[in-house]
């Protein structure tokens, strides 16, 4: 049986895609064709001739009442037309409970949970951090957060009291949504030096839990909250999400996105995910990072889709029964999930039906030719990459689900994004000349600012006329991106960024560290793993129990995935004359690559 998607396209279930694929091998490429259609033909429907963002506003409440805010277009909208009974949210807890909610339960929650923020005294424009599991709760505030005009700035789990600390306090933030277990281990600990905290909000307390000043009950307050609310209306230029990201240098910083964000969201979804109204789609990032939001909370749902969120740990069984229970047609994951799942076997495929699956992307690092190969033998199913940053807001490169996949590149611009490959002083490369990935400002998802730091946010503009990535690339004749690398130190790990310097102020802190300096060393699993170099404190032998005693304090200070994996001693570490740790030196030597300009380096 077949669907049709929004352009008269007949779209087919994996079960009757048969023989749709084929790789073959051209120039030394492999290239997966696919022979079908899709939600939109990237040609026909969506190619560069003649597509306009302006023609997606038409999509949108706004474009014809004036009245603007995210949550309306992604919940409410849907609550009042032929959706509001349609499953919005499936969710599986780690003990297989289970809940589901339509958009008409989701924008009841959602308004009730507005009218307890006003209550506290929350407004627009105030930071409101949510530091929650993956539980209802998490996607019931970022809606209602969004309705009063607020700023929802989601947390990674995993953030411990350090981390949570710089965040808070770099933007003055008022509110934070919690759970007891993880306001114990990221909030207590800090509340102290947190002045602007006022109030926190506590989730799923059990019976008896003691509350402290300034801490209020979820479930009590929503329980008498008033069911109706009035939508804050605001400009598509007025900010709606924070993501703190990594840099090189200095504390995580605030990327600023705003409501007009909605555009790229909504549509790069609809193409990029090839998304459709009866698809049930997963993505399996955690919202505390841009993936998780952009394409696990505001995506899919101005689409209308179903979407499913798993809240238990990682495993094989785990995430295909999942799979198989909700009969999830789009899959959206990281190539370090893909890899363990590869590393799990064959043999936990075929326990498994996963016959609801018809397309399958993946996003965070590159993603290794041997995954793809191996997607199309067990699932009968290719694995499409595509490219974007917390910065970017939305997918800026993919591979089109209409186009022939190059195995291990990239993918070609979406439209309406202009992306080259420069020089340092903006000059355009010719194909196969790797140089600097930049896009041509505009996009509506592109960040607005850096949180109280316009001096950061103008580095990104360094080459004129062009938005610099920091990733390094080339292009090939057909117009197809290929990456090359971080241009500066910034470590992906697990998909995920994290940043050298918080680390190594980590590492400083313990009481046997004298000196550090972290780096991404490649690993066949996680992409790269963090190293330390580390030169001790006079009194302190280097020791394998050291080792972990330090890695184990990094973690409990920021988080389960920014810590050193490997600990390597040494009496000192390269630096320059004025003292800065010389990363690229370790790198250097770490894989037996040339040092390089060695001239600043102090050699006393």
């Amino acid at each position: 049986m077949t669907s049709t998607g929004n352009h008269g396209i007949p779209s087919m279930s994996k079960g009757n895609l048969g023989k749709s694929w084929q790789l073959r091998t051209e120039n030394n490429i492999e290239i997966v064709e696919k022979f079908g259609a899709c939600n939109c033909d990237y040609h026909k429907a969506c190619g560069n001739n003649g597509f306009v963002w302006d023609e997606v506003k038409r999509d949108f409440d706004w474009h014809h009442t004036g009245r603007v805010n995210i949550a309306h277009e992604a919940i409410d909208r849907h609550a009042v037309s032929w959706r509001k009974n349609k499953v919005a949210l499936y969710w599986e807890g780690p003990n297989k409970e289970h809940a589901k909610y339509t958009f008409a339960e989701m924008k009841l929650l959602s308004d009730k949970f507005a009218n307890v923020l006003k209550k506290t005294g929350a407004k627009k424009g105030d930071r409101i951090f949510v530091y929650l599991p993956r539980i209802p709760e998490l996607y019931i505030s970022a809606m209602a957060i969004a309705k009063i005009g607020a700023i929802f700035a989601p947390l990674f789990g995993g953030f411990r009291a350090e981390a949570v600390r710089d965040r808070m306090n770099d933007c003055s933030a008022e509110m934070i949504v919690t759970t007891p277990d993880m306001k114990r281990l990221g909030i207590d600990p800090i509340r102290h030096e947190v002045p602007s905290l006022r109030t926190i909000m506590i989730c799923q307390a059990p019976e008896g839990f003691k509350y402290g000043e300034g801490e209020l009950s979820y479930d009590a307050e929503m329980m008498y909250a008033p069911e109706e609310h009035e939508t804050e209306w605001c400009h598509l230029e007025d900010p709606v999400i924070m993501h703190y990201t990594s840099g090189t240098t200095g504390k995580s910083k605030g990327v600023i996105h705003v409501h007009n964000a909605m555009i790229g969201h909504y549509i790069t979804t609809k193409w990029v995910q090839d998304l459709r109204d009866d698809d049930v789609y997963w993505c399996t990032a955690d919202p505390g990072w841009v993936t998780g939001t952009s394409y696990g909370i505001f995506g899919p749902w101005l689409n209308g889709a179903s979407q499913v969120v798993y809240a238990g740990r990682f495993s094989a069984d785990s995430w295909y029964s999942v799979v198989d229970k909700y009969k999830v047609t789009v899959w959206y994951t990281a190539p370090t999930a893909l890899r363990m799942l590869m590393k799990a076997g064959d043999d936990v495929v075929g326990r498994y039906s996963l016959k609801s699956l018809r397309y399958i992307t993946s996003v965070g690092e590159p993603l290794n030719p041997e995954v793809i190969r191996w997607g199309m033998k067990v699932y009968d199913l290719p694995i499409h990459e595509n490219y974007w940053m917390t910065e970017t807001g939305c997918n800026v490169v993919a591979n089109f689900y209409s186009l022939p996949l190059k195995v291990g590149s990239m993918g070609k611009p979406f439209p309406g994004v202009q992306a080259a490959v420069v020089d340092d002083k903006g000059n355009i490369l010719p194909p196969g000349v790797p140089g600097n990935l930049v896009l041509k400002p505009g996009w509506p998802s592109m960040m607005r600012g850096i949180w109280n730091n316009p001096e950061k946010y103008k580095e990104y503009f360094r080459i004129p006329g062009w938005y610099v990535t920091g990733d390094s690339a080339y292009l090939d004749t057909d117009g197809y991106f290929w990456f090359m690398g971080r241009v500066d130190d910034v470590i992906k790990t697990s998909g995920e960024r994290v940043g050298p310097f918080e680390v190594e102020s980590a590492l400083l802190e313990h009481p046997a560290v004298a000196e550090a300096g972290v780096i991404g060393k490649p690993d066949p699993l996680y992409g790269n793993i963090i190293k330390a170099f580390i030169a001790l404190k006079p009194g302190h032998e280097g020791s394998e129990e050291l080792k972990r005693e330090i890695s184990d304090f990094v973690k409990a200070k920021l988080a389960a995935h920014a810590f050193p994996k490997e600990i390597e001693f040494r009496p000192s570490l390269p630096k320059t004359r004025s003292g800065k740790i010389m990363r690229r030196v370790l790198k250097a030597q770490e894989l037996g690559l040339p040092l390089g300009d060695l001239a600043t380096l102090d050699d006393e």
